[in-house]
């Protein structure tokens, strides 16, 4: 006895029985090709949407060598900076039809090219790389997968064929000229690992906003983090232990000034009355905190969102531009006051 089972989907073969035509006249006439005659292949569509025909993936992909897929790979899912971006990506594909794969190459170059060459193995048509530890590598990968491949705030200190970064150092001199203008002339930063692009540019942006305004840098206010809230903590701790502490703390990003935030009530003291925080990022938490969070708001939605075009016009053959760079804001809240 049969069961009812699902109904199968309407085929190629369906359409051109109904039709009266060959199964490849059909194939042609969805496929838009100009061997078959207006009339004709305006009676083929309009009978594939009359039965509900769908498209097979895997048959479009043969046929077009494309898999309507782009491979997105970030250095970690446990950030909340990466949501953002992922939400601006999905925008764009999913406006065209597009499915996203994403990957997590946790902060490890070579975990970084693995992760790369296995989304370019599943045959994605493109692939957008997240804070890019691997950077200018890419040059020769490209050229060797045949895949294109846009870097989100690229991490190494050369330079790629085609991005999408916020202004570190721009952003950076911004943060400080705010603790400067407040009245701060004892400014620290905490940051990231030596040979991080995005660190070097923010602390270059950090000493430009010192030498503007006729401040020294001093070397025991400059500290190493990893952009994580414990290593912030550590940094903290350290930087308001000194004689001479600072009254303010530039910090790498937001995850950095959590842990700064941390180590200031441990050491007793009042944010932003005993010391003053600024943050880079903006991210969803920082209007939150208690105090919240004075920092530098990357437009990270419009980021993912301008670098999955710039990937798209990659792939419709046209000659973008390849370093786009993007403007932060500065958003002042309450962890940033006049030192006492």
């Amino acid at each position: 006895m049969k069961g009812k089972g699902l109904q199968r989907p309407i085929s190629i073969k369906d359409i051109a029985r109904a039709v009266g035509v060959s199964h490849p006249t059909v194939s042609r006439a969805l496929h838009g090709s100009p061997l078959v005659h207006p009339e004709t292949a305006m009676q083929i569509r309009r009978k594939a949407d009359e039965l509900g025909y769908k498209a097979s993936m895997v048959a479009r992909s043969l046929v077009t060598r494309k898999t309507q897929t782009i491979g997105l790979v970030v250095t970690t899912i446990a950030d909340p900076f990466y949501g953002e971006i992922v939400s601006g990506v999905e925008e764009v594909t999913t406006e065209r039809g597009y499915s996203v794969i994403l990957a997590n190459c946790q902060i490890d170059p070579q975990r970084e090219i693995s992760v790369v060459r296995s989304l370019q193995e599943r045959r994605v048509d493109g692939i957008l790389v997240a804070a890019s530890r691997v950077g200018d590598f890419y040059l020769s990968l490209m050229s060797e997968m045949e895949v294109p491949i846009v870097v989100i705030n690229n991490q190494h200190d050369g330079e790629f064929v085609y991005s999408v970064s916020i202004d570190d150092h721009g952003g950076a001199e911004r943060a400080t000229n705010h603790l400067i203008e407040l009245g701060h002339k004892k400014i620290a930063y905490i940051g990231d690992p030596p040979g991080c692009r995005t660190d070097a540019d923010r602390l270059a942006g950090y000493k430009s906003a010192h030498a503007a305004a006729g401040l020294p840098v001093r070397s025991e206010y400059l500290a190493q983090g990893d952009g994580l809230p414990s290593r912030g903590f550590d940094c903290a701790k350290k930087l308001l232990s000194l004689p001479d502490r600072p009254t303010g703390i530039f910090c790498y990003n937001d995850m950095t000034l959590l842990g700064a935030l941390r180590a200031a009530a441990d050491c007793g003291l009042s944010v932003p009355a005993d010391l003053s925080l600024v943050g880079f990022d903006d991210l969803f938490f920082a209007q939150y905190l208690e105090p919240a969070i004075t920092t530098i708001r990357q437009p990270k939605r419009e980021m993912g969102r301008q670098a999955t075009e710039l990937l798209f016009a990659l792939l419709n053959d046209e000659t973008p531009e390849k370093k786009n760079l993007v403007e932060g804001e500065l958003v002042v809240r309450s962890s940033t006051a006049p030192p006492r």
